[in-house]
């Protein structure tokens, strides 16, 4: 039996079955920014931190909405517990950050032969916060941020603002979840129509190439990322230098997401071209009963890392690992998604990390069978007072991946 679905049409009227699926979406809005805020400073209020730097980048969009860009000159926010927003930036790219600010603040300007650490030190000071007081630095800020600003004022208590950034992120609101479902939602568009174009002799990069356009055809820039391995290359999680060509009983790994609104998706899946030896069907299956082991064990205040733990007991007990060895799943079980394809928190063994609705997570156990191939069902899902929902159905079966046949 071949794959059903796979290699029935060509690459043009693969793209011509897609459609645009975003008119109808809304992007976040002004009040969940500042609800956002609000939730952080009653927590830096509750855990004595006076105020945190926000870098830019998803930090800085997620509490303020400003879209801009880490680089080695200092652009952010500083938050305090009490208080407005204030922006700091290079004089020169004030008028450009006017035009992406969204939560009105001051932007303190620095000139090029200025010290923008010592910027930030006026500014706390202008904001009451003593120069012993508690500073939260974005996790995501480049080291030399925090040197910058350590060297300005030594005595700042300076601690991770991970502890309040994670607190925020980690709990998404209805509307940002329904802009990951929709985002989810195109991209298992894009498989379905890649899987329909395959054919024997095609590349990985022309694979990637059409995956681009998929995604620009159902209404995103294009591919936040793109990963496709056909054969023994589907047995490194995360690729290898040269392209491969497709060839008849290649197991094809496709590991891709695209943006929406800020939002991420992340879909993998894994099935042969042509016919499925026994070996590959089995472990296909494995790596399906898995995933849904994992699933099964997502229950609201169990830790994070019972999801891994039922995905790796059940590989141990069909004689895979243990642990992290291969034959068997050599990462974690899955990631948080959001503004960032991995962020908090984490399904990883040992994460007391309590489960509660709101978070959202990949549920990917790899399955590596090292110099064979590797089989990857990645879906994510979301915990609802009731429990775990998926974002996207798991994988059918091997011979028909995307469930068409029914």
């Amino acid at each position: 039996m071949t794959t059903y679905g796979i290699g029935t049409q060509t690459p043009e009227q693969a793209l011509d079955s897609l459609s645009d699926m975003t008119t109808d979406l809304t992007p976040i809005q002004n009040d969940e920014f500042h609800a956002r805020i609000a939730k952080a400073q009653a927590y830096m209020q509750a855990n004595n931190i006076d105020a945190i730097y926000l870098n830019a980048g998803t930090n800085l969009a997620y509490f303020t909405g400003m879209r801009w860009y880490a680089s080695e000159r200092l652009v952010g926010a500083i938050l305090p517990a009490k208080g407005d927003v204030q922006y700091i930036a290079p004089f020169f790219e004030i008028g450009s950050l006017n035009d992406f600010m969204v939560i009105d603040g001051p932007i303190r300007g620095w000139q090029e032969h200025e010290n923008p650490y010592q910027l930030c030190v006026d500014v706390l000071t202008e904001m009451g916060i003593s120069k012993n007081g508690t500073l939260g630095i974005d996790e995501s800020a480049q080291f030399f941020i925090y040197d910058g600003i350590n060297k300005a004022n030594g005595d700042y208590n300076i601690v991770n603002a991970q502890c309040v950034t994670a607190h925020c992120r980690m709990h998404k609101s209805a509307s940002e979840l329904a802009l990951m479902q929709r985002a989810m939602d195109m991209t298992l568009e894009v498989h379905k129509a890649t899987a329909s174009m395959l054919y024997e002799g095609i590349t990985t990069t022309e694979v990637e190439a059409f995956i681009k356009k998929a995604h620009q055809k159902v209404g995103a820039p294009g591919n936040y990322f793109c990963i496709v391995l056909f054969g023994v290359a589907s047995s490194f999680p995360h690729g290898v230098k040269n392209p491969q060509t497709l060839k008849k009983g290649d197991v094809v790994l496709i590991d891709t997401g695209c943006k929406v609104h800020d939002y991420l998706s992340d879909i993998t899946r894994t099935y042969v071209f042509g016919e499925a030896t026994d070996r590959q069907r089995t472990f296909w299956q494995h790596e399906k009963n898995a995933q849904l082991a994992a699933f099964a064990a997502a229950k609201n205040g169990e830790p994070c890392g019972k999801v891994d733990d039922a995905a790796r007991q059940y590989l141990a007990e069909n004689g895979m690992g243990p642990e992290y060895q291969t034959p068997g799943c050599p990462h974690r079980t899955g990631h948080g998604i959001g503004l960032d394809i991995h962020e908090w928190p984490y399904l990883v063994g040992g994460n007391p990390t309590p489960l509660a609705p709101g978070m959202c997570f990949s549920n990917e156990p790899m399955l590596v069978i090292p110099d064979e191939f590797g089989i990857r069902l990645e879906d994510h899902f979301y915990m609802t007072d009731e429990g775990p929902r998926w974002f996207t159905e798991p994988a059918h079966s091997i011979d028909d991946p995307f469930g068409l046949a029914k």
